[in-house]
């Protein structure tokens, strides 16, 4: 019988200019969402294969203890989905399929097909008969794309959704019934200065 899978899913830490590593405050917010998540009982910490990703997975698992990362290409930085004009809201339209044409080819052809793949690997009910607590360090696309994945909304509505370094979202998966979003982009485990890295003031509440 399937077991609620818990899905604790957090964008990478704040990083350098160059995104080869974590800034001294980027490594403060890793470890203090480390300390967050310290009593939950982690059972699997998977992280998209950049960097800052990798890097804010290992000091999590630092501070958690008991629990190894492991690197998943579906957790990394890609558009998930790529809406057709006629999908978005009419005011907003332009500025979207400008701002994602933006986006490298590569980046356009892989998204779709590991949006998919990450459905499949950390969303629905667990196999076993013990819930799961599983983390997922990733990137703002697909923590939004994850976000809506669990509401049902439209593919288009990944977009919108904002996350901040080491905000925390939370989603249940309990076997029989629809997905449950617990928790969006929480940041209590930050003092105010930490907040702000990454997250522009028009964002914050």
């Amino acid at each position: 019988m399937p077991a609620t899978r818990y899905l604790y899913v957090t964008r990478h830490a704040e990083a350098t200019a160059d995104e080869s590593a974590l800034t001294e405050a980027g490594r403060r917010q890793a470890a203090l969402l480390g300390e967050r998540l310290a009593g939950v009982g982690l059972t699997a910490v998977r992280h998209g294969p950049s960097a800052r990703a990798e890097e804010t997975a290992r000091i999590v698992c630092e501070r958690v203890g008991g629990v190894s990362a492991e690197a998943a290409e579906e957790a990394g930085d890609y558009p998930p989905y790529l809406p057709r004009r006629e999908e978005l809201p009419a005011e907003s339209a332009d500025a979207t399929v400008e701002r994602l044409a933006g986006l490298s080819a590569e980046e356009r052809a892989a998204g779709p097909a590991l949006a998919h793949a990450a459905e499949a690997r950390f969303t629905g009910p667990a196999e076993g008969d013990e819930a799961r607590h599983e983390l997922v360090v990733t990137h703002a696309f697909l923590a939004a794309w994850l976000v809506r994945d669990a509401l049902d909304a439209p593919a288009w509505r990944w977009i919108g959704l904002n996350h901040a370094n080491t905000g925390l979202t939370v989603i249940r998966y309990p076997p029989g019934r629809p997905a449950a979003l617990t928790l969006f982009n929480d940041l209590g485990h930050l003092p105010e200065e930490l907040r702000r890295p990454g997250f522009p003031p028009e964002l914050r509440a």
